[in-house]
């Protein structure tokens, strides 16, 4: 998730950005750049690397004027560098753009753009606006900002700059948040409210399809279709420190609730228009490419090796091939085997973990051929790997790993379709409808999240229990054993995870009275089996909370409490049963006391065996 600031008023322009950027850092980033208009030129300094870096190439040349734009990068489209870093200009210089999402179409109108005579040098999607803006424009700043909005596809916060337009800046949002500053003689454009936060406090906040005409003494809002909006003030009332989590009382409630943007950011672009199949520029694998691969490890650690749980159910059901998991930190030191007929799949939010990239240059010393699936561009991982697919999750703060996962696991079954409509082990039908079901995910996550009050109260009053139990069968043990995962995580309960059909090999001996067991039932194929083993437990005076889809009349005539979710294919429903149990883990830990983003003993990105 990338920082956006803009300025104009009477003061210098840069002063602002690099402060404003400096309280964006804690998004997480790998490049930053500013562009002030200089009234005779637009100045534009790129740096990768931390802020520093471009306070280093600013010393003795800071620009003098009193509009500017800046921007801290979080990798998408082409690695970390100076010439993918934001601002991106025209061929004339006479326009920057700042941007924020992604351009779904930006490869056709760059193709459009190229046959124009437009000169590109950046890998990004962003940079097509800048070059889109310079052929559209008519002389009126405003309407040819709306035909670049008209042209464009995808989600966006831009914000534009046109060196014959000295007093105007121009912003426009879509999915992603933006914010204006009121000021007195200035005001001021950001993405997240600590940029501006020791500036002013009366903000605007943008909804989707708004555009703002700011000016150093007024801003005017717009709609789509150009009419004017009346917009309330909103004053910030919330700290420094709580205006870097949006409000939220920690970064891990923050990421969580930033799961539905997280998984349609994953998904788009991906999708082709008519929902009839998955598309993967990044792999552009075909049938024989697949037909010489007899095995496939998965291999990660932690969170990232549960999504590889999933994933191998994925590939397996929908693409037909032999998948093994394997934990990172184990694969090395078994003498794998591994050839060049072996694809090894390698999952990292990072893509720094140290075992997992081990385990990678492992497999390439084999002859394996490589797939990293990672969060970060130009990371370790992402480099090593013959191939590689990113989740666009943005920054995770938090050391508990929550929108990492779901997009992981929205990336494997996308490469699990993927590999199914090559290999023909799937209908035309069955594609489009789980395509359909898919679309529909980050909206039945919101509705997921909307109702947490049940959560909180069964984390006051089970949260003070020394011992969790969670069972599922199929996927939903997978599931399971990330639940588990995230309440030891931050709450420091003693949490695992069974398989239900094991409770009779020695489980059962630990199940007493009162004790809590969260019970997974959204597998219908199992469905039956599972409520067998939930009965097993109920009769030892367990109390359970059950985990099942809406519409599920039958479990809760068994259980002491359940949680619904939203019904869908049993293949994307872990998607939905994970999230109240990151939530149940949030708010135990919250009950108890514990310091949520910062757990004892753990750190976000493990670089050392």
């Amino acid at each position: 998730m990338c920082g956006i600031v803009g300025y104009i008023g009477d003061k210098k322009a840069v002063e602002f950005l690099i402060e404003g950027l400096t309280k964006l850092e804690y998004r997480g980033y790998d490049s930053a750049g500013i562009a002030v208009n200089c009234g005779l030129n637009i100045f534009v300094e790129k740096a990768v690397g931390r802020l520093d870096a471009l306070k280093e190439k600013l010393k003795n040349r800071e620009p003098e004027g009193n509009i500017g734009i800046g921007h801290t990068r979080w990798a998408t489209h082409g690695r970390p560098s100076d010439s993918n870093a934001h601002p991106h200009t025209d061929c004339s210089g006479k326009f920057v753009v700042v941007h924020n999402g992604i351009i779904e179409n930006y490869m056709a109108l760059k193709e459009d753009l190229i046959s124009r005579g437009h000169k590109f040098i950046s890998e990004t999607d962003t940079e097509v606006v800048p070059h889109l803006l310079e052929e559209l424009y008519n002389g009126n700043f405003l309407e040819s900002v709306q035909k670049v909005l008209n042209k464009i596809e995808g989600s966006y916060s831009l914000v534009f700059m046109s060196k014959d337009n000295p007093d105007t800046l121009i912003c426009a949002k879509q999915d992603n948040p933006l914010v204006v500053g009121l000021g007195k003689g200035e005001n001021f454009i950001a993405s997240d409210i600590p940029a501006i936060i020791s500036k002013t406090r009366d903000t605007y906040i943008l909804n989707d399809g708004e555009i703002a005409v700011v000016k150093k003494d007024s801003v005017k809002i717009f709609n789509r279709k150009g009419e004017p909006v009346g917009k309330k003030i909103f004053h910030v009332s919330w700290n420094a420190e709580a205006a870097e989590k949006g409000g939220y009382e920690h970064f891990m409630l923050k990421e969580i609730n930033e799961q539905p943007k997280a998984v349609r950011d994953t998904m788009s672009k991906r999708i082709l228009k008519d929902d009839s199949a998955v598309i993967l520029e990044e792999l552009n694998w075909d049938k024989k490419f697949l037909d010489d691969i007899n095995k496939i490890y998965i291999v990660a650690c932690g969170t990232a090796y549960h999504a590889g749980l999933v994933g191998k159910f994925y590939i397996e059901k929908l693409a037909r091939k032999l998948v093994e998991v394997d934990l990172a930190s184990e694969y090395r030191y078994r003498d794998p085997i591994v050839d060049e007929n072996t694809l090894v799949i390698v999952i990292s939010q990072s893509g720094e973990t140290s075992d997992t990239l081990a385990a990678l240059k492992e497999s390439k010393r084999l002859g394996a051929k490589t797939l990293a699936v990672t969060n970060v561009v130009g990371s370790s991982i992402a480099r090593e790997a013959e191939f590689v697919i990113h989740t666009w999750a943005g920054p995770e703060i938090a050391v508990a790993s929550t929108k990492a996962y779901t997009t992981q696991l929205i990336l494997m079954f996308m490469l699990a379709l993927y590999m199914a409509e090559i290999g023909k082990t799937i209908s035309p039908e069955r594609t489009k409808e789980l395509i359909d079901l898919l679309k529909k995910i980050p909206a039945q996550i919101s509705e997921t999240l909307s109702d947490v009050d049940p959560i909180k109260t069964f984390a006051r009053q089970y949260g003070f229990n020394e011992d969790v139990f969670y069972i599922g069968r199929s996927l939903d043990y997978d599931v399971a054993l990330e639940g588990a995962l995230k309440l030891k995580e931050i709450s420091y309960i003693h949490a695992e995870a069974y398989a239900s059909g094991e409770l009779k090999h020695g489980t059962l001996a630990l199940i007493v009275e009162g004790v809590p067991v969260i019970a997974l039932a959204t597998q219908k194929s199992v469905y039956e089996k599972t409520l067998s083993n939930i009965k097993e437990v109920k009769a030892r005076d367990a109390v359970v909370i059950g985990i099942a889809a809406e519409g599920d009349t039958e479990l809760e005539k068994y259980l002491d409490h359940v949680i619904f979710v939203p019904n869908t294919d049993e293949l994307l429903i872990p998607l939905l049963a994970v999230v109240p149990l990151q939530l149940l883990a949030y708010y135990a830990a919250i009950t108890r006391g514990c310091d949520v983003d910062k757990p004892r003993n753990l750190a976000k990105s493990v670089t050392v065996e």
